[in-house]
């Protein structure tokens, strides 16, 4: 071990180094990269990724991040393919084979058995010259001058320069297919991106209490309102409409001021106007009217009637937060 070698000196090295060697692969970027995306938007097919040793890695990686945007992709690791899982691709698929060389045993084999099966072949390779490179259809150039391995032998900067080229083909695709937000939400329904794109304000208030007063109701009815809704708030009714709301905030700058509760009403101490959201607007509305006006609710209405509170620890609850 050698203590005097500096490690962030080595890290920020790693990083310059292959961030120049991603900048310059805009350089690559030619009529075989449009005309990958536009045969691949054409197909009928699916995307078959492949490769072998770290390469396999980042196909994998490639094909989850197509598959999240829309099109629709399988991994099929390059030595597994020789023994049987051939079968994977079907007619109308395209083939992304990923190999730094080019030249590897495995990838000289599986090329022309899938070449046989008249399949198109888009190769990410950073040797354009190689025997991948003679037999793709369209040549995707990853090419990089050094590995951040000191020794030039780990699979480091290669491996994130294809990685680049499988985003740029991803993203390309997506835009050129007008996937939208409301698109990505069908394919990430769980966790929290997931809730931030398809949860609902109704989703939040559909089993929580309605707490409600008139503006004639008196002080101790507004107390014994928010206590047993445990909302820590109350919407303040008039006519069938919402006239204003009452939070503990309001109840604590009533007491402070020493008031006789026997002398006020909800509407003398309600703020009127309250900040409101619609029953089906998203989640993530709420949280944006909340962190704007700096409030930790909202009441909820559909149609002008009230339908309930949204609160805060409701986005918490919920992990939108």
């Amino acid at each position: 071990m050698n203590v005097n070698k500096n490690i962030l000196d080595i890290a920020k090295q790693t990083i310059s180094i292959e961030s120049k060697a991603i900048a310059n692969l805009i350089n690559f970027l030619d009529k075989d990269f449009d005309s990958a995306v536009n045969f691949i938007l054409k197909s009928k097919g699916r995307v078959i990724v492949t490769g072998i040793g770290k390469s396999a890695n980042i196909a994998s990686k490639i094909v989850a991040t197509l598959n999240s945007t829309g099109t629709p992709a399988i991994f099929m690791h390059a030595a597994d393919a020789i023994h049987g899982d051939l079968g994977i691709i079907q007619q109308d698929d395209v083939v992304i084979c990923i190999s730094k060389s080019g030249n590897t045993p495995e990838i000289k084999v599986l090329l022309p058995l899938i070449k046989n099966s008249d399949i198109k072949i888009i190769a990410i390779t950073g040797n354009t010259h190689s025997y991948l490179a003679q037999q793709a259809d369209f040549i995707l150039n990853a090419t990089v001058e050094h590995e951040a391995c000191p020794n030039n032998l780990a699979p480091t900067t290669s491996t994130t320069a294809q990685l680049v080229i499988g985003d740029a083909l991803a993203v390309c695709l997506l835009e050129m297919k007008d996937f939208t937000s409301d698109d990505f939400a069908k394919y990430h329904p769980g966790g929290t991106l997931g809730k931030r794109l398809y949860l609902r304000v109704s989703d939040l208030v559909q089993n929580n209490e309605i707490p409600a007063v008139t503006v004639d109701d008196t002080i101790t009815d507004v107390i014994i309102e928010m206590t047993e809704k445990r909302l820590g708030t109350t919407a303040v009714i008039k006519n069938n409409a919402i006239a204003g709301i009452i939070t503990d905030g309001d109840i604590r700058r009533m007491l402070k001021n020493n008031v006789s509760i026997a002398e006020l009403k909800a509407e003398d101490i309600m703020s009127k106007n309250p900040k409101t959201i619609g029953y089906n607007a998203m989640a993530i509305k709420a949280l944006e009217l909340m962190e704007n006006n700096n409030i930790s609710q909202l009441l909820v209405t559909e149609n002008g009637l009230y339908k309930g509170v949204v609160h805060l620890h409701d986005l918490l609850k919920e992990g939108i937060i």
